[in-house]
């Protein structure tokens, strides 16, 4: 840290506080990264996060807006599933950071849910405190429920379905803000696009489901070709074709970065990351996907009672993920499409012995995607000037 402050390198402060507000779930989502991965931390965790640690929360978002003299943070509700804290405390957790912040800065609020206990009240309260909503769904009935179930076996699209239409109707249309998809490789990638389109999502963030090069997502082994690559390209190529019905985060960053602009996501590129996490008893984390890298990794051995968030940006972990390619393996660097992909998101370079300074355990299936994307891109310019 100290050699880099004296090349002239400053750490980026947070824009994105995630607090954890309920460390619980009401789904058994096989491929969730908090309960059936590597880190079981949720386990001894609160439930709900208490009330003074909200304050403490507060205090330290407030802290650091401040001291960075940010104009506009962002707040987001997340969980476990966060809708289990009840609409009333939800509520409370959002004035009491407000109130700390001030009136100068902004705090544009979201919530992450499975949806499930989405309802009017709770939709009239995030209406009135001016709270965005986005839902995790992984397409149509069948493709949703392979994965996305009610710890007791049973369907859990139909209540998101009734949720996403309560969320579509007139009333909280503008709270809105669309769908989380993980890929499923089982799944049909056309007939997964045009089950979420049904819902008129204003975006949608396709994931990859999150592995290491310890613990491969499911499909991606060696020699496997690109399976994830193939599954996205099938996509691209529908929404390119129609690309006015909704935003694709993950294409339109490519695209983004392609013509030379930069990312807005962690997923792609090599924008510093914003994003801090903060537990149920209070602990600052990293972004909550290392999770998936082993017990502890997201970890910074900080706390909001104790500790300004400033401390957390000291951390190697949050410095690595803000250096941009000097954190890069020399394999990304020499890459053609380095900086495009920025080796992807960060807890999918791991690699035991050789921590995250490795391409993405996905890197053929990105080298697809961006290719592909390039060449469609390169092609319709070509035809443009003549």
């Amino acid at each position: 840290m100290r050699e880099l402050l004296d090349n002239g390198w400053r750490p980026h402060p947070f824009r994105q506080f995630l607090l954890k507000v309920h460390s619980r779930c009401n789904l058994a989502c096989d491929y969730c990264y908090v309960y059936n991965l590597a880190d079981q931390s949720w386990r001894t965790r609160p439930k709900i996060m208490a009330p003074r640690l909200v304050t403490a929360a507060a205090e330290r978002i407030a802290e650091h807006a401040a001291e960075h003299r940010l104009s506009t943070i962002r707040l987001i509700l997340h969980g476990g599933e966060p809708l289990l804290a009840g609409s009333t405390y939800l509520r409370k957790i959002v004035e009491t950071v407000r109130a700390a912040v001030g009136p100068y800065i902004r705090v544009d609020t979201a919530v992450q849910t499975n949806g499930v206990l989405l309802d009017e009240d709770t939709l009239r309260s995030f209406r009135d405190l001016d709270v965005s909503v986005g839902l995790s769904l992984d397409g149509g009935r069948r493709a949703n429920d392979r994965n996305r179930r009610y710890r007791n076996g049973d369907s859990s699209y139909d209540a998101v379905a009734a949720a996403l239409d309560l969320l579509r109707s007139p009333p909280f249309r503008h709270l809105y803000s669309g769908l989380l998809c993980t890929v499923d490789l089982a799944n049909d990638p056309a007939e997964t696009y045009e089950s979420l389109l049904r819902f008129e999502p204003p975006a949608i963030d396709f994931l990859l489901p999150h592995g290491t090069w310890e613990f491969p997502p499911p499909g991606r082994f060696p020699d496997a070709g690109t399976p994830y690559g193939d599954w996205l390209v099938t996509i691209f190529d529908l929404w390119y074709a129609d690309s006015g019905r909704t935003v694709v985060r993950l294409f339109q960053e490519i695209v983004n970065l392609l013509m030379g602009g930069a990312s807005a996501s962690e997923s792609v590129g090599l924008t510093p990351s914003s994003l801090v996490v903060v537990e149920t008893d209070g602990t600052i984390e990293q972004t909550d996907s290392l999770k998936v890298v082993g017990q502890g990794a997201a970890a910074t051995g900080l706390n909001i009672v104790d500790h300004p968030f400033d401390a957390a940006l000291r951390h190697p972990g949050m410095i690595a993920r803000q250096l941009g390619r000097d954190a890069l393996s020399d394999t990304c660097v020499a890459c053609r499409f380095g900086r495009v992909c920025g080796a992807g998101l960060y807890p999918h370079r791991y690699r035991p012995g050789a921590g995250f300074r490795n391409p993405s355990v996905y890197c053929p299936d990105l080298y697809h995607l961006i290719g592909h994307i390039r060449s469609r891109l390169v092609g319709d310019l070509r035809r443009a000037a003549r």
